[in-house]
């Protein structure tokens, strides 16, 4: 992947598909589940409502017929009542009834006309029996019959009352009709409530979105615009990431202009004697540069701990880098005895190269102005479990504690026998405060020499 094709991707990265867009298919698929099944199980239950009520006037009839049936002297069946629907007189009404029994001719009402209803006296039904019948054609009839022996007779008689399905399936049609149209406008009713709520849901973010081209366009560093208490999270870490990115350009102007300003007198020196063509111009050349170099060295430290501690929060073993560093100070001074103990499991929020730095500055200084003996112990105290204490001490002559503060500013050195530039605490120094660390010297009680304390943010667990 080129650079070009990398800085594309950067400002384009990839998204996993739209917010809203799931949010709408969630809506909408949940809204024609429950709608479907909804509607399914309404419809069967007003399609039977309507059928058994269908039923239901069907054998209120037939009841009507065999409650008011009598036998006349020739053993005819007639009712001594008007049934009291006045379909049954009107011809081909849809609405008919019949008396049959074996050996007398049937009884029809006025609406079969010239039709006849077949049913079958071959048995003998005690209880009401209901059936469809399409024995006239383009008529399909409901059909209630019931087996009676009247009164004074032993003819088993067979009372029907038919009617025609269609009127009932016209009433489950129109109950259909009514259903899916109610469903159909209450689905579109939910489906609008989804997309107004997704939309107006959504809409603290795309506030968000313009509040960060605002600050873009116009400048700012903060999100101040109220919004609502589940995005409050999302602006407060945005405007830590603003704080943060504001202090790291904070400190690359500090640390530009510091480097300036170190380079500016050595500069200024060899211009002068360059000028002034000195007899000692190569000499001031080469001091100063060496000057110059050691302030480049300095500020470029600097910013490789910043650049690493950008990146993220890192995960090194402290033992592990401290034996790497005392098998490099071994070698430089052999006479030297360096002992190391304590929690040996230890890790802390470092970069492993600026861990190193910053302990063979340490441990090299103790190694270099000590009596011989040099002792690290790495420890994590359980009264600051945020923090890993490394103690570094030796057996030299220490520090006064009027001059141990003196050590840490640029080129400081109390000792000038020994070679050094004298910017090594003040690298430790600025390096761990970079990554929330701290740096103090104090007297080793059981060597007598200088105790010099670092403490560093411990790693976090489980990352």
């Amino acid at each position: 992947m080129t650079g070009a094709e990398a800085a594309l991707r950067a400002l384009n990265p990839q998204h996993t598909g739209s917010l809203r867009r799931r949010m709408l298919v969630i809506a909408f698929a949940w809204i024609l589940l429950l709608l479907l099944g909804g509607g399914i199980a309404l419809d069967r239950t007003l399609t039977s409502l309507v059928a058994r009520n269908f039923d239901d006037q069907l054998g209120y009839m037939l009841t009507a017929m065999i409650t008011s049936a009598e036998t006349g002297p020739e053993g005819e069946v007639y009712f001594s009542r008007s049934l009291g629907d006045q379909r049954f007189l009107e011809p081909n009404s849809g609405l008919y009834w019949q008396v049959s029994g074996k050996g007398h001719e049937d009884t029809p009402s006025r609406s079969l006309w010239d039709r006849t209803l077949k049913l079958k006296d071959d048995h003998f039904d005690d209880q009401p029996h209901i059936y469809d019948s399409d024995q006239f054609d383009g008529e399909p009839l409901r059909v209630i019959e019931r087996s009676v022996i009247l009164p004074g007779t032993t003819t088993h008689w067979q009372f029907a009352v038919a009617e025609s399905r269609a009127m009932r399936d016209a009433q489950i049609n129109r109950t259909r009709s009514i259903l899916v149209w109610s469903f159909v406008v209450l689905g579109l009713g939910l489906i609008a409530m989804a997309v107004a709520q997704t939309y107006y849901g959504l809409g603290p973010l795309r506030r968000v979105r313009l509040a960060i081209v605002r600050l873009r366009e116009e400048g700012g560093s903060r999100l101040t615009e109220p919004l609502p208490l589940e995005v409050q999270p999302l602006v407060q870490e945005l405007n830590a990431l603003l704080a943060h990115s504001e202090r790291q350009a904070e400190e690359a102007r500090t640390h530009a202009g510091n480097l300036a300003h170190a380079l500016k007198t050595p500069l200024t020196v060899v211009t002068n004697a360059a000028t002034a063509q000195a007899d000692d111009l190569a000499e001031t050349v080469r001091r100063e540069a060496a000057v110059m170099r050691r302030q480049v060295d300095h500020h470029l430290a600097r910013a490789r701990a910043v650049g690493r501690r950008a990146i993220g929060q890192s995960r090194t073993p402290v033992c592990e880098s401290v034996e790497a560093v005392l098998r490099a100070v071994e070698r430089l001074y052999p006479d030297v005895r360096c002992d190391l103990d304590g929690n040996r499991d230890a890790q802390v929020a470092i970069e492993r190269q600026d861990l190193d730095e910053i302990l063979g500055n340490l441990i090299e200084n103790a190694a270099k102005y000590g009596g011989g003996s040099v002792f690290i112990t790495i420890e994590a105290p359980t009264s600051d479990p945020k923090h890993c204490d490394i103690w570094i001490e030796d057996d030299g002559t220490g520090i006064p504690p009027a001059a141990r503060h003196r050590l840490f500013s640029r080129g400081a050195r109390l000792d000038t026998s020994k070679p050094g530039t004298g910017l090594g605490l003040a690298i430790v120094r600025d390096v761990a405060e970079l990554y929330g660390g701290s740096i103090t010297l104090g007297e080793s009680e059981d060597m007598g020499g200088l105790l010099v304390t670092l403490s560093l943010p411990r790693a976090r667990v489980g990352k």
